[in-house]
C-alpha cells in the first residue's frame, strides 16, 4: 500500500539503516524532461515522518546542482564522526564522480561537496559501496570502464582489469555488486546480459556468466544476501522477461528463473533484511514481491498506470519500498497492508485548497463550501504479505503451559542452495521441574502408598529425619504398622515393662532373676528340702498323721481378748460385733488405721470401698496420690486436664495403660489441646505425638500448620506425608477407607494439588484433589488435569485394585450370597476373577483365617481387653462436610495384619468363604443399635496391663434352642478389629466363642471330619455307616450343658468317638508366646517383606507367584533365627549390607554380597533362609521392583 508521495523525476536513494531518522533523497534523472522542459538539477533530502498522517514527505534539505544524475548512493563511510550522516555519491550524466556532505545540505551550508573527479569518458550508471569497507566505491560507466575508488582519496581510483577481459566488443557498465559475503569479490554486468565476476586480489575475472539464448538484456544484477555463490540478472528484453538466479558452483545454467512479468524488467532489489523478499518492476506496469527460495510471487504492490524504472527496500525500515516512475512520481509503499480511506480524503483536500474560496474570479462573492460526496463504497483494504516477513517472525520464542510445560520454538538459518527443501520447523514441548527434591519425594510416598511398604518407608524417614522430634513423630507413626503398638507406644514415651522391673528390685532390695522375676527357683527348691529335713529330724517316730497338722497348731494359739470398752478399740470391736462396717471404717479412718479401714470396707461392700478410697486418698497430699486416685476411680480426665504440662509423656503413658476404647481419642486431644496451648514449637509437636495417637488428622494438620509454614513445597510435603502415613495405619487398623471433615487439610491438598501439576506430576495431583469441594478453583482445576491427560472432564471414580477383573460402580455394592457362617477372612488382596470391592466401603469382620481339619488357636489378648461397643468408633472430628481422600493412586493394598496366625495372607486359606454381608461404616451405627456394656466392663477398679483369657462370664453361650438372628445382623469383628480409641489405643474385648463355628466352602468343608478326634483311626467305618447330615443351619452357639440329640446315630464298635461339646469347651486354650525380633535387626524383617509384598504386586506368571508364596514362607526361618538371636555377628552384618542393597534397588551388588556370606560362613548356619533370599533378590531384579 502506498503511504507518500513526491511529485519529482529523479534518481533515489535511501539513508543507511543506522541514521535515523529515515530519509530518502533525491537527484534530479538524467534523459528526462517535464512537460515545462526545464534542464536544471537538484538534490533533495526528504524526512520519513509518520506522525504526518498526510501523503507528503517532508522536504528538509536541497542542493543544486550542475549535472543531472544516472545513479545515486548513500554510503556510510564517515558516519558518525562529528555527526556526519555518511556520504551522497552522485553518478553524472556526463561522466563526472560527485561526493556531498548530506549534513551541509540539510543544514544548506556551502562545502556540501565534499570530492569530485571526471576519470569517467561517459555517464556513470553504476555505483556501489563494498559492505565490508565502506571507503570501497565501485563504479561503472561507458566503454566497459570500471574503477574502484577510496573515499579518502578521489585522485587515482584502480581498474579491476582490462577493458579487453571484461567483454568483447566493449560495452556500456549498466550495473556494478559488491558481494554481501566476501569483500574482494565483485560482479559487473552490461546490456548484452554477460556477468563477469572480478578477484580483485588478483585483479582479473574469475568467471563469466551469459545466457545461451543471446536474449539476454541484463537491466539488474544483485547478490544473494546471505550465500555467497549466488546471484540473480534481471532482463529488459521484452521477448525475455525473466529473473534468472544463478550459482557460480553450476555456472553452465541458471539454477532458477522467475516467470511471471509479461514485458522486460525495468530494476530489482533484494531485501538485506529478508533473504526470502525480491521486488522487480518491468514494462507491465508491476511491481511483483518474489520469494526467490520456491520462485512464486507472495505480492503484488497496487501502482498506476505507468512504468517504474527504480525500486529500492528501505533499510532502515525493512517493510518499506520506495518506486519511482517515468510519470514523476516517488512512491513509498509498505508491504504490510494497510487502508486507503485516509488516502481519498487525502486528494479532496488537496483539489479544496487549490482553488481560492474568497473572490477566485473577481465577482465580489465568496464561493460556498465545497461539497464532497460521502463514498458509499466500503474502504478498500490492501492486504499485507501473505507469509511474514523475516523480521516479523520471532526467531526463538517460548511460553508456559499448564502443567509446568514449556513449549519452544525456532527459525534456524538456513544456508542450503535453494532447490534443497526447506526443513520442516518444529516446536519442542519441555517438562520444568523447578522443585526436584519435592517431586521425588512425592515420588516416593505415591510408590509407598501403592505397594504398602510403609515400614520401611517409616525407617527410612527415621534415618533422614533432620531432628529428634521429627525422628520421633516418624517412630510414632511406624509404631502404628507393628505388632503389640501399645507397648512399643509406652517404650517410646520412656516406659519399659522389664526396665521397671529391675528398677523395683533394685529398690527393694532384691536380686533380679534370669526369669524376670525376683526369686529364684533353685533357691527355693533348696530351702523347701532344708525345711522338709528340719521336720523330719523334729518329728518323732510316732508323729501325728499329717491331716492333725491344722488341728495341733489351732491347740497350740493362745486366746485373746475382745475389748468392749469406750475406746476406739471397743468401739471398733461393738460396730463389728452387729455389722456396723460403716461405723468402724470411721472410727479406723479418725484414728488413722488407714489399712484396717480398707480391709472392713472390702467386706462392707462395693459402695463403702469406693467411699473408703475416696475419703483414704483425699487426706493423701504425696506426689503419687492424685495418680494413685485417678487409677482407683478410673478418673483420667483429671490426669490429663490437671497435671503440670512437662508430664504429658506420664499422662500419655497412663491413658495407653488404662483409658476406654471409647474415652482414649477424646483424652489424647484434650491432652494435645493442652499442649498446642503452649504455644511453642516444642508444645506443638509433642501435641502432634497425642494426636497420632488417638489418630485424629484434623487436629494434627491444625496443629503442624500453627507452627510451619506449608506453603513452601517441601514444608507441605512434609505434612501430605505424615498424614497419608497416619491415614494409611487408621485405614490398616479399620480395614475401612477414611473420612477427615476438615477445611484445613482441604486447602492444603488443593495447593499440594496445585504445586505437582505445575511440576509435571498431573495423575498424582488429580488424586489429591478433595472430589466434595465445590469450590470453582477446584473444579476448574480438576477440569485441566482431566483435559491434560487426554481425558473428559468427568467425576473421577478410582481404579480398581491390581488383579481384578471387573470393577464395581463407586456408589453400588452387590452382597456376597448369604452363607450359613461368617467369612473365615476377608481377601486383603482381590484375586484375578474376583469383582473388585467399591472403593469406599465399610470394614468387614476379620475373624483369624482357618484351615478345615486344623485346630484354630485361642487367641492372645496382649492389651486390656473391653467389650467392643460397635464395629466401628467415630472419631471426634468437628463438624462440616467430609473430606474423601481420592482411593485411586493413594489406596495402595492394605498390608496384612501381622496377627494373622502364621503369618499367611488373609483370604489365601482353601475353603474360605465370601465375605458377609457388610456391616454399616464406622461411625454412621445409631446409638440405639449398639449393644449395651455388661457391668463387668464399668469402671471400678484399675485393669492390669495384660488380662488372661476370657473366663465363661464373659463369653457364656446362649441355650441350645436359640434362634439364629435373622439374615442381615450386623455381627461385632470378631479378633482383629481396630481399636476404637485411636492407633494407640488399647485393645477391645471382643465376644471369643471357646468352640469355633464350623468351617464353610466350597471345598468339602460340610462333612469333613472334626479336626479333634477320641482316638487314631483303627478300622474301618461299616459300610452300612449313615454319615450325619450336613449342617444347613448357622450354629451361632453352642449350648451351656452338653444335650445330646436324640436321632444321634449309632458309631460302631472301634470307630473313634467324636469328643462331646463339654470336652471342647474344657480343652485348653493354647498360648503361644514369640519373642521379639531385637529392634536393631527389624529393619531386616521390613526390607524383606517390602521386597516380597512388591514382588507379588509386580509378578504376572503363576510361577514367579508360587515360588513368591513359597519365599514368604520360608523366610521366616531367618526371623526365628534373629528372634533367638542365633546369628553370628558377621552373618547379621552381611544381613544388614544386603538388606541396604535391597533398599537401594541395588540387587546386582546385593547378589554378590550374598555369594560372600553364603562362601564365609557355616552352611548349617544359614541353609534355612540363605537360598530364600537368593530367589527373593533375583525376581525383584527381574521384575524391577
Amino acid at each position: 500500500m502506498r503511504v507518500k508521495e513526491i511529485l519529482r523525476t529523479a534518481t533515489q536513494a535511501w539513508s543507511p539503516a543506522a541514521h535515523h531518522p529515515a530519509y530518502l533523497a533525491l537527484g534530479t534523472s538524467a534523459q528526462q524532461l517535464d512537460a515545462s522542459f526545464n534542464t536544471t538539477a537538484a538534490l533533495e533530502i526528504f524526512e520519513m515522518d509518520f506522525a504526518d498522517t498526510s501523503m507528503d514527505m517532508k522536504l528538509r534539505g536541497s542542493l543544486s546542482t550542475t549535472n543531472r544524475f544516472h545513479s545515486l548512493i548513500w554510503v556510510t563511510f564517515g558516519m558518525g564522526v562529528d555527526g556526519s550522516s555518511g556520504r551522497l555519491i552522485g553518478g553524472g550524466e556526463n561522466g563526472t564522480l560527485t561526493v556531498y556532505s548530506p549534513e551541509a545540505i540539510l543544514s544548506s551550508a556551502d562545502d556540501a561537496v565534499i570530492g569530485q573527479s571526471s576519470k569517467h569518458t561517459g555517464p556513470v550508471r553504476a555505483l556501489d559501496y563494498n559492505p565490508f569497507q565502506s571507503n570501497l566505491l565501485a563504479s561503472g560507466a561507458n566503454d566497459s570502464e570500471i574503477y574502484i575508488w577510496d573515499l579518502n582519496n578521489l585522485s587515482n581510483p584502480m581498474t579491476p582489469g582490462t577493458k579487453s577481459q571484461l567483454s568483447e566488443p566493449v560495452e556500456d557498465v549498466c550495473v556494478v555488486a559488491w558481494n554481501k559475503q566476501v569483500q574482494h569479490i565483485l560482479a559487473s554486468a552490461g546490456p548484452s546480459g554477460r556477468a563477469v565476476v572480478w578477484d580483485l586480489r588478483k585483479n582479473e575475472p574469475i568467471i563469466k556468466i551469459s545466457d545461451h539464448s543471446n536474449r539476454m538484456h541484463c537491466s539488474g544484477m544483485l547478490w544473494h544476501p546471505e550465500v555467497a555463490t549466488q546471484m540473480i540478472l534481471a532482463s529488459e528484453d521484452d521477448r525475455l522477461p525473466v529473473i534468472q538466479m544463478w550459482d557460480l558452483r553450476f555456472a553452465t545454467s541458471p539454477l532458477k528463473v522467475l516467470e511471471n512479468h509479461t514485458r522486460g524488467i525495468l530494476s530489482v532489489s533484494w531485501s538485506q533484511a529478508d533473504p526470502e523478499l525480491l521486488l522487480s518492476s518491468a514494462k507491465d506496469n508491476r511491481i511483483l514481491c518474489w520469494n526467490p527460495n520456491t520462485g512464486e510471487v507472495i505480492y503484488e504492490l497496487p501502482t498506476v498506470n505507468q512504468w517504474c524504472f527504480d525500486v529500492q527496500w528501505c533499510p532502515r525500515n525493512p517493510a518499506l519500498l520506495s518506486a519511482a516512475s517515468f510519470d514523476g512520481h516517488i512512491s513509498v509503499y509498505t508491504v504490510m497492508g494497510g487502508c486507503l480511506e485516509a488516502q481519498q480524503y487525502s486528494s479532496v483536500d488537496k483539489i479544496s485548497a487549490a482553488f481560492d474560496p474568497s473572490d477566485p474570479f473577481g465577482t465580489g462573492q465568496a464561493l460556498p463550501p465545497l461539497q464532497v460526496p460521502q463514498p458509499t463504497a466500503a474502504p478498500t483494504i490492501i492486504p499485507p504479505l501473505r507469509t511474514p516477513p523475516k523480521w516479523e517472525r520471532r526467531p526463538i520464542g517460548a511460553s508456559f503451559t499448564f502443567g509446568g510445560k514449556l513449549v519452544t520454538f525456532d527459525n534456524p538459518r538456513s544456508v542450503q542452495p535453494a532447490p534443497s527443501p526447506q526443513p520442516p520447523r518444529q516446536v519442542y514441548v519441555s517438562q520444568v521441574i523447578t522443585e526436584a527434591e519435592f517431586l521425588q519425594r512425592s515420588r516416593e510416598l505415591q510408590a509407598t502408598l501403592q505397594s504398602g511398604s510403609f515400614i520401611s518407608y517409616c525407617h527410612n524417614k527415621i534415618s533422614s529425619a533432620p531432628s529428634e522430634a521429627e525422628q520421633d513423630i516418624w517412630r510414632f507413626l511406624l509404631v502404628n504398622f507393628e505388632d503389640e503398638a501399645r507397648v512399643k507406644f509406652l517404650r517410646l514415651l520412656g516406659f519399659s515393662k522389664d526396665e521397671l522391673e529391675k528398677k523395683i528390685s533394685s529398690c527393694l532390695g532384691k536380686k533380679l532373676q534370669p526369669n524376670g522375676h525376683a526369686l529364684d527357683v533353685n533357691d527355693l527348691a533348696e530351702k523347701m528340702q532344708t525345711l522338709s529335713a528340719q521336720r523330719s529330724d523334729d518329728g518323732s517316730e510316732s508323729a501325728a498323721p499329717p491331716t492333725d497338722f491344722f488341728s495341733q497348731i489351732q491347740k497350740e494359739k493362745t486366746p485373746f481378748h475382745i475389748p468392749v470398752s469406750a475406746d476406739t478399740d471397743g468401739l471398733i470391736s461393738q460396730a463389728l460385733l452387729v455389722g456396723n462396717f460403716e461405723g468402724a471404717v470411721d472410727l479406723c479412718l479418725s484414728d488413722g488405721r488407714y489399712a484396717e479401714a480398707i480391709l472392713l470396707s472390702i467386706s462392707g461392700g462395693e459402695e463403702l470401698l469406693k467411699k473408703t478410697q475416696q475419703r483414704y486418698l483425699n487426706k493423701q497430699t504425696n506426689r503419687v496420690s492424685m495418680l494413685i486416685l485417678s487409677v482407683v476411680t478410673q478418673n483420667w480426665k483429671d490426669i490429663v486436664q490437671d497435671c503440670e504440662l512437662d508430664n504429658w509423656k506420664e499422662a500419655l503413658a497412663a491413658l495407653l495403660t488404662y483409658a476406654n476404647p471409647e474415652e482414649f481419642a477424646p483424652l489424647c486431644d484434650t491432652l494435645g489441646s493442652r499442649l498446642e496451648v503452649g504455644g511453642t514449637e516444642k508444645r506443638c509437636l509433642q501435641a502432634c505425638l497425642c494426636y497420632i495417637c488417638s489418630g485424629n488428622i484434623h487436629k494434627l494438620v491444625e496443629c503442624w500448620s500453627s507452627q510451619r509454614d506449608c506453603n513452601a513445597p517441601l514444608s507441605l510435603e512434609d505434612l501430605v506425608e505424615k498424614v497419608m502415613v497416619l491415614r494409611k495405619s487408621i485405614e490398616r487398623l479399620r480395614n475401612s477407607e477414611v473420612t477427615v471433615q476438615s477445611s484445613v487439610l482441604e486447602e492444603k491438598l488443593i495447593h499440594y494439588a496445585n504445586i505437582l501439576a505445575n511440576q509435571g506430576s498431573l495423575e498424582t495431583a488429580l488424586s489429591y484433589l478433595p472430589h466434595t469441594s465445590q469450590q470453582a478453583e477446584v473444579q476448574m482445576l480438576r477440569e485441566r488435569l482431566s483435559h491434560a491427560q487426554g481425558a473428559a472432564a468427568q467425576p473421577h471414580h478410582p481404579k480398581a485394585p491390581a488383579g481384578d477383573a471387573t470393577s464395581a460402580p463407586a456408589n453400588t455394592h452387590t452382597a456376597a450370597p448369604q452363607e450359613p457362617f461368617p467369612p473365615a477372612m476377608p481377601p486383603q488382596m482381590p484375586r484375578a476373577g474376583q469383582p473388585a470391592m467399591p472403593p469406599v466401603f465399610t470394614p468387614q469382620a476379620q475373624p483369624t483365617a482357618h484351615t478345615p481339619g486344623v485346630p484354630r488357636p485361642a487367641s492372645r489378648h496382649s492389651y486390656p481387653q473391653y467389650p467392643a461397643a460397635a464395629p466401628g468408633f467415630s472419631p471426634s472430628q468437628p463438624v462440616g462436610g467430609p473430606l474423601v481422600f481420592p482411593p485411586s493412586s493413594l489406596s495402595g493394598p492394605v498390608p496384612p495384619l501381622s496377627s494373622a496366625p502364621g503369618g499367611m495372607v488373609p483370604g489365601s486359606v482353601p475353603g474360605s468363604v465370601p465375605m458377609m454381608p457388610t456391616p454399616p461404616a464406622p461411625g454412621f451405627l445409631p446409638a440405639a443399635s449398639l449393644p449395651p456394656l455388661p457391668p463387668s466392663s464399668l469402671p471400678g477398679g484399675p485393669v492390669p496391663m495384660y488380662s488372661g483369657p476370657l473366663g465363661p462370664q464373659a463369653a457364656a453361650p446362649p441355650p441350645l434352642g436359640t434362634a439364629p438372628p435373622p439374615t442381615g445382623t450386623v455381627y461385632p469383628p470378631p479378633g482383629v478389629g481396630y481399636p476404637q480409641g485411636g492407633p494407640g489405643a488399647p485393645g477391645a474385648k471382643t465376644y471369643s466363642p471357646s468352640v469355633p463355628p464350623p468351617p464353610t466352602g466350597a471345598h468339602d468343608g460340610w462333612n469333613d471330619p472334626p479336626a479333634v478326634r477320641g482316638g487314631p483311626r483303627s478300622k474301618k467305618i461299616a459300610g452300612e455307616y449313615t454319615p450325619p447330615a450336613p449342617i444347613t443351619a448357622p450354629v451361632m452357639s453352642l449350648p451351656a450343658e452338653g444335650a445330646v440329640p436324640q436321632d444321634r446315630v449309632q458309631v460302631p464298635p472301634g470307630a473313634p468317638q467324636e469328643p462331646s461339646l463339654q470336652v471342647l469347651q474344657q480343652l485348653p486354650a493354647e498360648r503361644v508366646e514369640q519373642k521379639e525380633i531385637p529392634a536393631e535387626h527389624m529393619i531386616l524383617k521390613s526390607t524383606f517383606d517390602s521386597l516380597v509384598q512388591r514382588c507379588q504386586l509386580a509378578a504376572t506368571d503363576p510361577q514367579t507367584k508360587r515360588k513368591l508364596d513359597d519365599a514368604s514362607k520360608r523366610i521366616g526361618s531367618l526371623y526365628d533365627k534373629l528372634r533367638d538371636q542365633s546369628l553370628s555377628p558377621s552373618i547379621l552384618s552381611g544381613l544388614h549390607e544386603i538388606s541396604r542393597c535391597v533398599s537401594a534397588r541395588n540387587y546386582q551388588r546385593a547378589l554378590e554380597l550374598h555369594t560372600q556370606v553364603v562362601s564365609s560362613s557355616n552352611f548349617s548356619e544359614i541353609s534355612a533362609f540363605m537360598p530364600v533370599l537368593k530367589v527373593l533378590m533375583t525376581i525383584g531384579n527381574k521384575l524391577g521392583v
